[in-house]
């Protein structure tokens, strides 16, 4: 009797182990089945490894400044509290590829913008040389080299044309530091440039969303081979550097207008002007941007996606997340390593294997190739030598270089000027201009 109990039990175990063995076999096949006949391929991490992120836009250097003053010894960017990105989060997103944004308040722009985005120039560079983890780059081809090696590659971009101070010569000592991209404005007008925002009301002007100024901007940017970014920008200078720029522009963290009506999205036909300039939108994820709400879901981000495509193609598209920038993220999105969630979402929605592949990677890669060849085209070029003229600008920081009137000893340290410089500073410029004339 103990042994005929003993075999049934053994019976009965087999019996329930293979029918266990065929259900989890057939769900598998099932789930097989659907993501070949989904995508035509077999697992999201697999396509995100084949083809990992580059992502536009990321705000973790404005986080640094603010939580921890740029003290980079005294944090682990391998795992960071009280922010939505670090490394091994990176790692888990298949984020291969950041555009880390240097920003600088818009208050800073009549006053020491330079300085400071140099400072934050500084920490990009500083944590992508540190870190073995990351590599600073500055090309298509050194970007390749980065994915094949292993590495987490950092792209540096300007976001506001204020950090430049309205001037040619600055913005082409930031591409010698390794910017490669520059958004036109943040929140604020530039005196050459419109803001999407009227947060703050300077340089502001009727008619003239992109000045002659602006447009020299743009040319030296192509010159120089730095992507244009337009994010932040008002419609009426995004159609103008449209028509205008010679190489593809990219708006690095923005979303659909038509799904959600905020000024900061893109409308449908600067979308059909950005397909015509065979640039890219990269869909910013920040719920206000995607429902127009507090609160948003992985759903109403992929709706973006799904309008963009059937408007101008898949491969006018990338993603921006806009990151420790923005202050709240869909449910499921809500840090760095969340990215493979949105993919599995657009591959339940019909997206193809080759569509995804070019939002993840290939799309980006053509844009800047292309800015990279028109730059090649326009080598012959000399740098410009325009300066914005003076009344524009109308900073009273800006010095004015003129001869000291000997006449009014008390006017000289208010004519090297138009106020806001240290009184040492200006009776050293006085006396080396004093100079300069006796010499000449």
């Amino acid at each position: 009797m103990r042994v005929l109990r003993s075999d049934m039990s053994s019976w009965k175990r087999g019996k329930h182990a293979s029918h266990s063995f065929w259900k989890q076999s057939i769900e598998a096949l099932v789930v097989f089945s659907l993501c070949v006949k989904i995508s035509g391929c077999s697992d999201v991490d697999e396509l995100m490894s084949t083809y990992p992120l580059i992502d536009g836009h990321n705000d973790l250097a404005l986080q640094l400044r603010i939580r921890h003053n740029n003290s980079l010894s005294q944090v682990d960017l391998h795992n960071l509290s009280k922010v939505s990105t670090d490394i091994s989060r990176f790692k888990a997103g298949h984020v291969q590829t950041q555009m880390f944004a240097v920003y600088v308040l818009c208050g800073a722009q009549q006053k020491d913008a330079v300085r400071l985005t140099l400072e934050q120039i500084d920490v990009v560079r500083r944590m992508c040389t540190e870190y073995q983890e990351f590599e600073l780059v500055t090309s298509v081809q050194e970007l390749k080299d980065s994915k094949d090696n292993g590495k987490i590659a950092c792209l540096i971009s300007i976001e506001g044309g204020h950090s430049i101070d309205s001037s040619l010569p600055a913005l082409r000592m930031f591409y010698q530091l390794g910017v490669r991209s520059m958004g036109l404005t943040h929140s604020c007008n530039t005196p050459w440039a419109e803001s999407s925002s009227n947060f703050y009301p300077v340089y502001k002007r009727e008619n003239n969303s992109l000045t002659s100024f602006g447009k020299v901007v743009v040319e030296e940017m192509n010159r120089l081979g730095m992507i244009v970014d337009l994010s932040h920008t008002s419609w009426n200078t995004s159609s103008a550097v449209l028509s205008h720029s010679k190489a593809p522009v990219i708006f690095s963290h923005s979303s659909s207008y038509s799904i959600c009506n905020h000024s900061r999205n893109v409308p449908d036909n600067l979308l059909l002007e950005l397909k015509k300039n065979q640039g890219l939108i990269m869909v910013n994820l920040h719920n206000t941007f995607v429902s127009c709400r507090d609160e948003a879901n992985i759903s109403h981000v992929a709706d973006h996606f799904d309008y963009i495509r059937k408007l101008i193609g898949a491969e006018s598209i990338g993603i921006g997340g806009d990151y420790e920038g923005a202050t709240s993220f869909p449910h499921g999105l809500e840090d760095v390593s969340k990215y493979p969630a949105l993919i599995q979402e657009l591959l339940r929605r019909n997206w193809t294997e080759n569509e995804l592949a070019g939002v993840l990677r290939n799309n980006f890669l053509r844009v800047f190739e292309q800015v990279e060849r028109v730059r090649d085209q326009l080598s012959s070029k000399l740098p410009s030598e325009v300066q914005i003229p003076f009344e524009e600008a109308h900073n009273p920081c800006r010095l004015i270089l003129k001869r000291p009137d000997p006449r009014s000893p008390s006017s000289d340290q208010s004519s090297g000027a138009e106020g806001g410089l240290p009184a040492l500073l200006i009776l050293a410029t006085v006396l080396m201009l004093s100079r300069i004339f006796l010499i000449e």
